[in-house]
């Protein structure tokens, strides 16, 4: 029933952009917060970012801030990622999430639930 499709990863060179899509069904996006969180190979799964239920509230890896940015549009059923100044330790799989309810955290193991396959970003010279 619940449905998240992520798409727009590919390669790009450090210091390159990309930004990362998801669209969600199956149940109610604009109610849910959301999170995007990402597996290198090899490696457990690590949250990047997490946004509230609209735009106002926005929370970050340390790794990462300044550099990604999370937003979603409601209207859509959409969540992105927008990836700037990328380096190479960002190579993994990107997965979009559902954010569980009753979490009160972002980044612990059971705080997020995630389908689907990801989406894959490679940054290498």
């Amino acid at each position: 029933q619940v449905q998240l499709v992520e798409f727009g990863g590919g390669a790009a060179q450090p210091g390159g952009s990309l930004r990362l899509s998801c669209a969600a069904s199956g149940f109610n996006f604009s109610s849910s917060a959301m999170s995007w969180v990402r597996r290198a190979h090899g490696k457990g799964l690590e949250w990047v970012a997490g946004i509230a239920t609209d735009d106002s509230h926005t929370y970050y890896k340390d790794s990462v801030t300044g550099r990604f940015f999370i937003s979603r549009d409601n209207a859509l059923n959409m969540l992105y990622l927008q990836m700037n100044n990328l380096k190479p330790e960002d190579t993994a799989q990107y997965y979009c999430a559902k954010r569980r309810a009753s979490s009160s955290t972002w980044s612990g193991a059971h705080d997020n639930e995630y389908w689907g396959q990801g989406t894959q970003v490679t940054v290498s010279s």
